[in-house]
């Protein structure tokens, strides 16, 4: 595995970071690297793009641990930092301005892992901005790490619809739920998308439950089962 790849990416609400991971076999001495269309077994396999939730300055462990097994299995990762992360501020700014970034950093990520497949996702709020922005970036799949589909409490406040949006469009969704999680438990986020969308549709959500709440206790598992569906998608 090289060494990290930091690029600074300039978007329309703010300067953005993308760290970068390359597979060792395509990492250059800089420690820069493309991935090559249609690379061998086990190589090349295309880019993983994940964005973070709306709290904190620092990578949850099971977003990391995801980014090691997908690197070791072939695949570039980037780990996106939206600008107000950038900034050091520590409140996120509201969706649009996110959707307004984010189809920048996966450019820049894009630029330097060039080929095979692109799959976009992220954690909580991360999940949510992929989602929603699936057709700007021309997303081949999107994975979500604990999908907040409500504030603790406010089930009434779903928000559905935009998991329905790549779900309904057909591309490969791979939700990744913690079993007891106050944001949305995993029998939850399937109700909730079996009566938006018709049961058929909503058949297309790839849903894995895990041990944990909002935060996933098993790091290991959820790495196991991303890059299971990960080998799926690139076969």
């Amino acid at each position: 595995m090289g060494e990290p790849v930091v690029v600074i990416v300039e978007t329309p609400a703010g300067p953005g970071r993308v760290t970068m991971r390359m597979p060792s076999a395509f990492a250059a001495p800089s420690g820069a690297g493309t991935i090559p269309a249609g690379g061998g077994p086990g190589v090349g396999r295309g880019l993983l793009v994940l964005g973070h939730g709306a709290g904190g300055q620092s990578w949850s462990k099971d977003v990391l641990a995801v980014r090691e097994a997908a690197v070791r299995a072939g695949w570039a990762v980037a780990l996106v930092d939206q600008p107000w992360r950038v900034a050091g501020r520590r409140v996120a700014d509201r969706p649009p301005r996110l959707d307004e970034a984010w189809p920048s950093l996966v450019a820049s990520a894009r630029d330097h892992a060039p080929g095979g497949v692109l799959v976009v996702g992220g954690r909580s709020a991360g999940a949510r901005v992929a989602c929603r922005t699936h057709e700007q970036t021309g997303a081949d799949a999107v994975l979500c790490l604990s999908f907040p589909l409500h504030l603790p409490g406010k089930p009434q406040a779903s928000r559905v619809s935009e998991l329905a949006r790549p779900v309904a469009a057909g591309v490969p969704v791979r939700v990744v739920q913690g079993a007891r999680d106050p944001f949305g438990t995993p029998d939850e986020v399937r109700g909730e998308l079996a009566v938006t969308l018709s049961r058929e549709a909503a058949d297309g959500l790839d849903l894995v439950e895990v041990p944990g709440t909002h935060t996933l206790t098993s790091p290991v598992r959820v790495a196991s089962e991303v890059t299971t569906w990960l080998a799926a998608l690139s076969s």
